[in-house]
């Protein structure tokens, strides 16, 4: 028979306790740096291009100039919006993969709202018809999951991927309608500008930037200190356990998804609205599944949703400011940005667990 020490695995896993603020900025730091030196590894190598010259066109692709600072501040709303949306549904551990839809269906309704009553309905009346039509729109499309994962326990991931899909197809026929004969859609309202938000400071998504910055403060608030906070995070931790405390999971869980929707559709508004002044499939821009890395990194924490964001923006701002400076692909643009981003990843590994040598007690042992 072997012996317990040979049995024994060299290394096995630990759970991590009581990791400290400090210690997660500090392993997250030394996760960036590394994938700056493996970085500059790949640039020198593969491109023959000065790592510290590509880095300093990186940086500015985001801080040469405040209109380049302030597309970054437009770009960080519409994927910090729909982070927001999916933190309450994430933390009650309801995978809700389809922010992407809820956002093209409360785009689209905006638009029709924009298209077919621009020119019948005031400007404030025009607004709120908007705001509501996409909240609700969103919100319905959030629903439907929702309700068949609380009455048939179906899977959530794959409902709420599969509608992305169908509100795709949607997006695509009726803006195919509203071209009739001409080539593509374009900006809407063109000549009136009816339905589009207002320049304030110069710019027309600043009303964008100050509409999520309320969201990421209102949120935070919600799921910390209201009871229906409480009520997502004990369903989150266990739904027997809500179940022997009285709540109705079944309730909590549609109403965290409406309002999970509702703010994907109000993202699709600000998008319609604030930004591209058009609807098309491409709307959403892939943030819908970007947000999912955001939320999670941050543990649904608003306020490190924000960081989040800011640093993948920055870096997909930085790819394209690297592909078009030096002529190089996309790709080879897009690895410099997802090695940075796949140690950022693993540095959660070392954040939440440990590596236990054989031989060393962790102070689990022997109680």
């Amino acid at each position: 028979m072997m012996s317990k020490t040979a049995a024994e695995p060299l290394v096995r896993i630990s759970k991590r306790e009581g990791t400290t603020f400090v210690q997660k900025v500090l392993v997250r730091a030394i996760a960036i740096l590394l994938a700056l030196v493996v970085d500059a590894f790949f640039i020198f190598f593969v491109t023959g291009l000065n790592p510290i010259s590509v880095y300093g066109v990186m940086w500015n692709g985001t801080f040469m100039n405040t209109t380049r600072f302030s597309w970054a501040l437009r770009d960080l709303s519409s994927l910090l919006c729909i982070a927001i949306a999916l933190a309450p549904a994430f933390k009650m551990r309801f995978w809700n993969i389809g922010g992407e839809g809820q956002v093209l269906i409360g785009g689209l309704v905006a638009a029709l709202v924009m298209v077919y009553f621009g020119s019948s309905l005031p400007a404030p009346l025009l607004f709120a018809a908007m705001v509501i039509g996409s909240v609700l729109a969103g919100a319905i499309w959030a629903f439907v999951p929702a309700w068949f994962k609380s009455r048939w326990n179906t899977n959530e991931t794959l409902f709420t991927l599969m509608m992305n899909y169908v509100a795709t197809s949607i997006v695509a026929c009726m803006t195919n309608i509203m071209r009739g004969q001409a080539s593509s859609l374009g900006t809407l309202n063109k000549a009136t500008k009816a339905g589009w938000l207002p320049v304030i400071n110069g710019q027309r998504y600043t009303i964008n930037i100050i509409v999520v910055l309320v969201l990421t403060f209102a949120m935070y608030a919600y799921l910390k200190y209201s009871k229906q906070g409480y009520e997502i995070s004990v369903v989150g931790e266990s739904e027997n356990t809500a179940r022997y405390a009285g709540i109705n999971v079944s309730r909590v869980m549609i109403r965290t998804m409406l309002l999970s929707g509702a703010i994907c559709g109000l993202c699709g508004f600000l998008v319609v609205a604030g930004k591209d002044q058009t609807i098309s499939t491409t709307s959403a821009g892939g943030n819908g599944f970007t947000a999912i890395i955001v939320a999670w990194l941050a543990k649904f924490n608003t306020f490190y949703m924000m960081l989040i964001s800011f640093l993948l923006i920055f870096l997909d701002r930085g790819a394209s400011e690297i592909a078009s400076a030096y002529s190089l692909n996309e790709y080879a643009a897009d690895i410099i940005t997802g090695i940075i981003l796949f140690f950022i990843l693993g540095s959660e590994f070392f954040i939440n667990y440990r590596l236990v040598w054989r031989g060393h007690h962790d102070g689990k042992e022997g109680k």
